[in-house]
Formats: structure tokens, sequence, C-alpha cells
């Protein structure tokens, strides 16, 4: 997926690693610039609605098998579409992949450890 200077810079894939304000409110409360690239918010280019990499791999990707092994895809929760996170997420770079997609899954695997207990 490549992106002109038409597609408006709110829908354009961010790097974790590019300079990004964090307020003393974020900074305190423990945001990070990788939160900030997980909770963004994008459309999707097949059905137009909104929806963020945390939104996918809650939703859209939770009975994947590939949903806690460093799956290099995101996927819209509402049209069930798949879009390599590269590119779509975060610019054309294997680092910036590597680093959502294993920041994702660790928040995940965090919160199942946390609440899915019996």
């Amino acid at each position: 997926m490549s992106y002109d200077d038409d597609t408006p810079a709110y829908n354009r894939p961010i790097s974790p690693r590019a300079p990004m304000w964090l307020t003393p409110e974020e900074r305190a409360a423990g945001i990070t610039k990788d939160l900030k690239v997980a909770a963004r918010r994008y459309l999707c280019p097949n059905c137009g609605r909104e929806f963020s990499l945390f939104q996918s791999r809650a939703v859209a990707c939770k009975a994947c098998p590939q949903a806690g092994s460093n799956c290099p895809y995101v996927r819209c929760p509402f049209c069930d579409q798949e879009y390599p996170i590269s590119g779509f997420v975060v610019p054309e770079s294997k680092e910036d992949q590597v680093r959502m997609t294993q920041y994702s899954d660790k928040v995940f695997n965090r919160w199942q450890d946390s609440y899915n207990r019996r």
C-alpha cells in the first residue's frame, strides 16, 4: 500500500521512532510513542470505517491462531479485510513493523495474564 501527497496526513503510517510530542500529562500517565501509534485510528481502505491496531488485535484477531505470534498484519474489525502493518500502521520499515507487532502482542498477553484467569 503506498501513500501519495493526496493522502490525508491523518491516515498516513507513522513511525514510533519519529519525533512525537508527548505532553507532561501523557508522560505522567505512562503513555509512550508505541502506545500513541497503536491507539491511533486509521481508515479502512475497503469499508471506510475507523479502527486502531489495538481494536484490530482485540476484536478481529482475537480467534486467529497467529494473534499472539508476531503477526505482521492488521485486520479491520468491521469488514474483516487484512492489511500488512508495514505500510498501513507504520511506514515500510521492518524495524517499525516488528516493534509495533511485539508491542501489541506484549500488551494483550499481559492483559490475558491479568484478566483471563479462571
